[in-house]
């Protein structure tokens, strides 16, 4: 079903439901499979209506689609099971049992049993694990929150849990505008049309007397004015420039808006302003309007106007206002209604991308009160404390890089009440720390009268810059802003006041009075063209203000009287406040600007005695608060708690947080008066990569050391930074003509770094590794026969390893978490279990008529580690990890599968390369192959998706690469492998295929080279030629942050290329791995990356061994990476192999 299509029917769900229909709506929620209504689902199980519960269930998910969908089943049947045995049915009961429970005996047949069991007792209350078995309504009550957390677990309910924001009746809106256009078309258009049907095109009869008015003319209809019809604006025009409307957002917050001369800047029509008396309504808050209670379909404002074409001949103004006044007597949006799109689109993020890992601590030794990553470098925290201590640190390796003391920096300049109040205690506490937006300077609030300014040089180069007597008692917040284009510093206090300052002078500019309590907070933001701060007092106030000294515009209460902290969304189009009142209630709400209303509030904080809970927003999705001695997540569309984090403990009740400007990194502050930084997959890769480089980072300037995550770079020259101590800043050289000491340009100086004369003295040297002392390794127990290991993969969890045998043999090995391994994962330092389960059956490949030493094995394992699909020259099976059963077969040849890949957005999607040269999509749910791909000559040796570019990329053994859509899976290229001169590759030599991080560059990987392609036209960037001496390559991989290739060679040995240059780096002979035994020659034949950990990865050998290698921790990588000259690229000198040709 298309996009368009599949959006009618949320309109028409809307529309059911504000109709009342409520049967047909849920009806259609389930026959559709686009939304799961987890109110309806609660209620139904609440209810007991167990038919009903699992008939609306199956519209979305079946009980053996995943681990998840199964346990969802389970607990729904065994509930009823025991309902009706606590009823004494026994007939009922035992009913259940064989039509309803029988199912799950294949999965766990020791639990079918104990199942079975309870129909001998008396009360099943007897089990010891039933023991706590209360009524029924409890009972219900526990398993309901069990099932909502399988639910927003399960793969298959994504993205269907959330219904789209629509503004209400947007389906009447549609139909309306679609009136509205039909009457502009008429050729005698009646200025009050009666619209009796929709069956057919609107159209005006023929009048009978005098044609009635146009739509440009009737006086009942305004227009909107032509984006070229006004006078030209500027200071040598005839008219002074107008004055600039306030945006309709703001101006639905102010009760008396008075429009404020600011430059024009607008693309669309100027000077469209909003009558003074529109928002007279909005005097006091209002609850938003609720619809069925039931359900959450949720309602958007709309800011935007869809500008259209017209057909020739039509005028240039088109009224805005509706002309239908009814359509069968149904109710019309109030006027005017624009062509609308929604407001906040859904998104593709999930809680995986909440940073929620804790990869390190920071000790601060006072209690931090306030955080702020920098704009750009964002691994530089800015940390104030309760002491008056500022500090920087680089969480990428965990340095506190600078250090400052509360200091009066001019105590004489300083007002009597302030020295007499040093003079009594010089000790203050920092409120407020955060930095401009181009991280060249920061600010910082303290609990007496003063605000520094520092400007930051990069390194340990803070320097005082600005310091203000801002106001009487407690400096209460701090922030930057650009009204008129000039940066401005803006700050509350104790005195009840709000004032504007100049960021350079450090001369005051505007002062706002008019709070009765003292200013807990302020919020500078921009609409458009025009410029306000919001403000919120510690009476539970909030007021809003233009930069004209007029006076405030808004004055409203915030939920529950709170003191509140006010932030914006990060695309700034969604405001949101949180904050505690005196009773300890928290509240924290998204409000609907265009009204001043609370849109929504959200559910989940939690009751405190002191202080006041603290929030932040990320990637325009997330809300994030600290609360009841934890990090809370929030969707952003979703009133229910997401997720929350303890942050492995040790947090106070209500920690301080800030999210970086990525979203990927959290920092949180803990009770022993330190900082935890949390991280999600991106900010672990990040802060590795940071880690590895070969310089140090603290030394440069904030612009030279920005990597590449976002917009990094600066367009200003950082302040006061002078090439002789440390580089310039890499965007101030660009285009400018800066002159040196000595008169040479600056954009003739190479950047350098602080230590230079030592890096230059130092020679590069490839890594070589040929002692057992040199690395880490574990070769992993195995009490099977052993065979050679044909296919090798970690579980996407990294805690297992899972190996294929040229037998058809699956081998799982699993870690534990203890003592010597806190996070259970692969490693080296703990031997791991071979695991089987007490069945003692082993996952075994169907090999009927074949010989499996001559089959090619492959296998592909579910993004949720939950089932493997492996063939083995017979039967593709697909087995479940957990208890080794062979939930299905299919596909027997001829032909063969040769390789397997799960679609990245569909585990039921598999593409299955096949020995015949053929490629197969395959529904693995509905056992149909939906298409076959053709394009190779030979079998086909290797899959990757991309979800980035939509497309499936194949390589074969004959050695091509193929590009197809997974749109309409039509190829889009295609080419051959460049074979190096004088090297002849065998004729069945495999050609393996994977994607980079960036889901756009592929590593191509045959036993003559290994390669990098930029898809989807395939151009050849890279390649990398062995020394013959080592053989051919018999497999390789990138590490799990696409930085490395690991590179397995027949010779025994293993390589490490720097991905972005393949460059050797490191050589690992195979005596640092493998015992001494020179009458038996083994080998890698495949070779595996770990998930998380960038530079573990795992052999699988000729005699049936899989080794884990790890470096040193004394090292932490594997070697350095060849210099690269100024940034001109890979040197051309041949490889420490000795017989690499210059990469290409």
């Amino acid at each position: 079903m298309s996009s368009l299509s599949r959006e009618l029917v949320f309109l028409i769900l809307q529309f059911l439901d504000e109709e009342k229909f409520k049967d047909t709506v849920h009806k259609l929620e389930q026959e559709s499979g686009f939304f799961f209504n987890l109110r309806y689902f609660e209620e139904m199980v609440t209810n007991g209506e167990w038919d009903e519960v699992e008939k609306y269930l199956s519209g979305f998910t079946k009980v053996d689609d995943n681990r998840y969908s199964m346990k969802i089943f389970f607990e729904i049947r065994k509930q009823k099971y025991l309902e009706a045995l606590d009823k004494r049915d026994r007939a009922k009961a035992v009913d259940i049992l064989v039509k309803d429970l029988k199912v799950f005996s294949a999965f766990n047949e020791e639990l079918f049993k104990e199942i079975t069991h309870l129909l001998t007792l008396d009360n099943f209350r007897e089990n010891e694990q039933l023991s706590k078995y209360g009524d029924t309504k409890s009972a219900r009550s526990i398993m309901l929150a069990e099932l909502k957390k399988l639910i927003e677990a399960n793969p298959l309910f994504r993205d269907k849990l959330q219904f789209p924001t629509l503004k209400n009746s947007r389906l009447r809106t549609l139909i309306n505008q679609s009136l509205n256009w039909q009457h502009q078309l008429c050729k005698n258009p009646r200025p009050n049309p009666d619209i009796k049907t929709l069956f057919v095109d609107h159209s005006c009869g023929q009048p009978n007397g005098a044609r009635a008015p146009s739509p440009v003319t009737n006086p009942l209809m305004s227009a909107v004015p032509k984006a070229g019809g006004f006078p030209p604006l500027g200071a040598h025009g005839p008219f002074q420039p107008t004055p600039a409307a306030l945006p309709t957002s703001l101006a639905g917050w102010m009760a008396n808006p008075t429009p404020v001369p600011h430059p024009a800047a607008s693309a669309g029509p100027i000077g469209l302003t909003a009558p003074n008396n529109a928002a007279a309504i909005l005097k006091r808050p209002r609850t938003p309007p609720t619809n069925n209670p039931a359900m959450d379909y949720q309602s958007a404002d709309s800011e935007h106007v869809l500008k259209r074409s017209r057909p020739f001949g039509m005028p240039d103004e088109v009224p805005n206002q509706l002309i239908l006044h009814q359509v069968n007597n149904l109710p019309v949006n109030i006027l005017p209604v624009p062509y609308a799109g929604q407001s906040h689109g859904q998104s593709s993020y999930s809680p995986d991308d909440l940073p929620k890992t804790v990869v390190m601590t920071l000790s601060q030794g006072s209690a931090v009160k306030s955080m702020d990553f920098h704009p750009k470098t964002q691994i530089l925290l800015l940390v104030g404390t309760n002491t008056g201590d500022i500090m920087v640190w680089e969480v990428g390796s965990g340095e506190r890089i600078a250090h400052k003391t509360f200091k009066v920096w001019d105590l004489s300049a300083c007002s009597m009440p302030l020295q007499a109040s040093l003079a009594n205690d010089y000790t203050v506490s920092i409120n407020r720390v955060m930095w401009s937006p181009d991280g060249n300077l920061f600010g910082v609030a303290y609990s007496k009268h003063i605000v520094h300014v520092y400007s930051y040089h990069g390194g340990d180069d803070l320097r005082n810059r600005l310091e203000i007597e801002a106001h009487v008692g407690s400096v209460n917040d701090l922030a930057f802003s650009y009204p008129n284009k000039q940066l401005c510093i803006v700050t509350c206090g104790e005195d009840r006041i709000i004032k504007v300052w100049d960021a350079v002078s450090g001369a005051k500019q505007h002062i706002f009075e008019g709070h009765e309590a003292p200013v807990y907070s302020i919020c500078p933001h921009h609409k458009e063209n025009i410029q306000f701060i919001f403000s919120t007092a510690t009476d539970g106030k909030i007021k809003a203000w233009l930069y004209d000294n007029v006076g405030s515009r808004v004055d409203y209460n915030a939920p529950g009287q709170s003191s509140t902290t006010m932030a914006y969304s990060a695309d700034g189009t969604r405001l949101f406040s949180c904050g505690t009142n005196k009773d300890g209630e928290s509240y924290l709400v998204e409000w609907n600007e265009s009204e001043g209303a609370v849109k929504r509030t959200y559910c989940g904080l939690g009751k405190r005695s002191a202080g006041v809970v603290q929030f932040d927003t990320t990637k325009s999705r997330f809300l994030a608060a600290g609360d009841e001695f934890s990090v809370k997540f929030w969707d952003m569309d979703n009133v229910n708690l997401l997720t929350s984090t303890p942050a492995d403990g040790g947090l106070p009740h209500a920690p301080c947080i800030r999210f970086n400007k990525e979203g990927t990194l959290l920092a949180v502050s803990t009770e022993d008066n330190g900082v935890k930084i949390l991280a999600n997959s991106d900010g672990i890769r990040f802060l590795r990569t940071v880690e590895n480089r070969s310089f140090d980072a603290s030394r440069v300037a904030p612009a030279a050391m920005a990597p590449n995550m976002g917009a990094f770079g600066s367009n200003n020259v950082t302040i006061g930074t002078t090439i002789g101590d440390r580089a310039a800043p890499v965007a101030a050289m660009v285009g400018m003509s800066l002159q040196s000491s000595d008169g040479r340009s600056l954009a003739d100086v190479k950047p350098r770094i602080a230590d230079e004369s030592v890096e230059k003295s130092r020679i590069w040297k490839l890594t070589e590794i040929n002692e057992p002392t040199q690395c880490r390794s574990l070769r992993l127990s195995d009490n099977l026969t052993a065979m050679r290991v044909s296919r090798l993969i970690y579980t996407n969890s990294g805690l297992a390893i899972l190996a294929l045998s040229s037998n058809a043999v699956h081998k799982l090995w699993k870690w534990q978490r203890n003592d010597r391994n806190l996070t259970g994962k692969a490693t080296t330092s703990v031997a791991p279990q071979l695991w089987q389960p007490s069945s003692g059956i082993l996952m075994t490949n169907d090999i009927t008529d074949t010989n499996p030493e001559d089959a090619v094995p492959c296998f592909a394992l579910s993004k949720n580690d939950s089932y493997v699909m492996s063939a083995s020259g017979g039967k593709i099976s697909l087995f479940n990890m957990m208890t080794f059963k062979t939930m299905t077969t299919f596909m027997p040849p001829p032909p063969a599968a040769t390789f397997l890949a799960f679609h990245p957005q569909d585990n039921n999607i598999i593409a299955i390369g096949m020995d015949d040269s053929s490629i197969q999509i395959y529904n693995v749910r509905v056992d149909e192959v939906k298409t076959k791909l053709k394009g190779h000559q030979k079998r086909i040796t290797g899959l990757a998706f991309s979800h980035t570019l939509n497309v499936l990329v194949s390589s074969g053994a004959d050695s091509q690469l193929c590009v197809w859509s997974t749109d309409g899976w039509e190829k889009q290229a295609s080419k051959y492998l460049q074979i190096p001169n004088g090297r002849a590759a065998s004729p069945h030599a495999d050609t393996r295929v994977q994607f980079h991080l960036d889901q756009i560059h592929l590593l191509a990987v045959h036993e003559t080279q290994i390669a990098i392609y930029e898809a989807p036209n395939l151009e050849c960037l890279k390649q990398f030629v062995p020394r013959e001496a080592s053989g051919p390559i018999t497999h390789a991989t990138y590490s799990c942050d696409s930085q490395s290739i690991y590179v397995s060679f027949e010779d025994g040995s293993v390589g490490v290329l720097t991905a972005s240059t393949l460059r050797l780096r490191c050589r690992i002979g195979p005596a640092a791995y493998l015992p001494p035994n020179p009458s038996l020659r083994v080998y890698p034949l495949v070779i595996a990356a770990h998930p998380s950990d960038p530079n573990q990865f795992a052999l699988g050998l000729t005699d049936g061994g899989v080794h884990i290698l790890e470096p040193l921790e004394s090292e932490g990588k594997w070697g350095t990476s060849p210099p690269v000259e100024n940034g001109a690229g890979p040197s051309n000198a041949s490889g420490a192999n000795g017989s690499e040709p210059p990469q290409r």
